[in-house]
């Protein structure tokens, strides 16, 4: 059994770090729950654990691997490492980015979902896309509760506004409320668990061992998902769709995991990635024509110049053709 009564655990992408600094400034001394907490600051240097700790009565770290939970202490994702639970202790691991972040929301919402159940609380806030989505729906799945700053008070309302859009969220406050509320929250005893989680955990537990590299990865995909015709941006692996996933998610048997809208805008720059590569090829292929246009003309090769200039003329039209497509603004969907 946890050594803890309730676990918080809480993800914001941009517009985190002033929210983040709020939010844990009104948490009262001797707060009775262990508090995680993941940004997405990528493998840059942080300074955020100094930043909440300025204005925070709680104890505010990095966390370490194979640190205990503690109450009345926040700790947060250093750079480039998932923070995730587990008997009890945090774990760090450099396990395969998720909706291309690491640190990442979701790795660590399933893992507190599977390590306190319906001991955990899980908060969103402000953040672009819709990373800690799923994890969110993993809290409620094992019985834990699920707050999310209401959109309208979001700096980037993206990531609360799909946490609405998909899982059934017992509380939308303002960012303002959520400490008060959190505070009453862990003061009262967890609700009882339903027949259904146990059902739910298995799948859990299947995403975080895909996540972990840990087990059978075939085993893990074909437990929550079908194979799909698209591959993984990061490793090019096959992608699988999670099966009942909502929004969709795919993952691939190394462990990258992407929702439709991270996999669009990964699909985008390769997409544009690939067509300015054409467009090089094509110069590239000019120039080499030109070169033997002008040896041609040098060798007396009258048919061959023709042949040649033809070639040149059509690849620079197809370039200059190419060029107006990519400097148009394309239309984002939502």
């Amino acid at each position: 059994m946890p050594s803890y009564e309730r676990l918080v655990v809480i993800g914001a992408s941009a517009g985190g770090v002033d929210a983040l600094r709020q939010l844990a400034a009104a948490l009262p001394a001797g707060f009775p729950a262990p508090v995680l907490m993941v940004l997405h600051v990528g493998a840059h240097e942080s300074v955020l654990p100094s930043l909440i700790g300025s204005r925070c009565a709680l104890s505010v770290a990095h966390a370490s691997d194979g640190e205990p939970l503690v109450n009345a202490t926040i700790r947060i994702a250093p750079p480039d490492r998932h923070l995730m639970v587990a008997n009890g202790k945090l774990r760090l691991t450099r396990s395969p980015k998720e909706n291309f972040a690491r640190p990442a929301i979701d790795p660590l919402f399933r893992s507190a979902a599977l390590e306190g159940g319906r001991r955990v609380i899980g908060v969103i806030l402000t953040g672009m896309l819709d990373d800690g989505t799923a994890g969110l729906q993993a809290i409620k799945d094992a019985g834990g509760m699920a707050i999310v700053q209401d959109p309208a008070d979001a700096q980037e309302p993206s990531m609360p506004t799909s946490a609405l859009r998909n899982v059934a969220v017992d509380h939308c406050v303002a960012l303002s409320q959520i400490a008060p509320l959190l505070t009453q929250l862990v003061s009262s005893p967890p609700a009882e668990g339903s027949p259904r989680m146990t059902e739910q955990r298995g799948r859990i537990a299947h995403e975080q061992g895909l996540s972990l590299g840990t087990g059978d990865y075939l085993e893990h995909l074909k437990a929550i998902g079908e194979p799909s015709p698209m591959t993984c941006p990061e490793c090019h692996g096959g992608l699988w769709h999670v099966r009942g996933s909502s929004p969709r998610r795919y993952r691939c048997h190394t462990g990258h995991a992407f929702t439709t809208r991270a996999l669009d805008l990964a699909v985008e720059r390769e997409t544009d990635a690939a067509l300015w590569n054409a467009l090089r090829a094509l110069h590239e292929y000019s120039l080499v024509l030109d070169e033997r246009v002008a040896q041609s003309h040098a060798d007396n090769l009258g048919d061959e110049v023709a042949r040649l200039q033809a070639a040149s003329h059509r690849v620079s039209r197809q370039a200059q053709v190419l060029r107006q497509l990519l400097e148009r603004t394309p239309d984002r969907p939502d």
